[in-house]
């Protein structure tokens, strides 16, 4: 059996404004801007790429033999992915869905909350597709 841990954060200034992601799959990393978000709506868009690019990379014969780890700095979403906080915001509720729904062919999902000290790299690539963001906006 094979698992992969990955590290997941979303970043937002504004609240909502500007926001991006950074993800680490396995040894593999990512960062893409999404636009205008809340955090919390960044930190969710995190993890719905972070499995969706977990599948994509292993395909769906290897995955049925996975057991993912998801870590994160956001005690809110954590606690929201494993049933202990209600979501009440609809964007959030969506957001949830999709992420749940992705869980779905792998072995097993695990979500972690994780000190942000421990989450430094994935904090990195989503703020610096931020800064990549606000450097490419022209004036004119």
């Amino acid at each position: 059996m094979k698992k992969i841990l990955i590290y997941t954060d979303g970043a937002s200034r504004g609240n909502p404004g500007p926001s991006a992601i950074g993800v680490i799959v396995g040894a593999k990393t990512y960062s893409e801007s999404i636009g205008a978000a809340t955090n919390n709506e960044a930190e969710y868009q995190a993890v719905v790429f972070a499995l969706k690019k977990a599948k994509a990379l292993l395909g769906k014969r290897v995955i049925k033999n996975t057991e993912v780890e998801v870590k994160s700095d956001s005690e809110l979403l954590i606690k929201q992915l494993n049933g202990e906080y209600k979501i009440l915001e609809p964007k959030i509720q969506s957001l949830f869905l999709k992420a749940w729904n992705l869980k779905i062919g792998f072995k097993k999902v695990k979500f972690t909350a994780i000190p942000r000290e421990k989450n430094k790299q994935a904090d990195r690539l989503a703020n610096q597709a931020l800064d990549n963001q606000t450097k490419n906006k022209t004036l004119f």
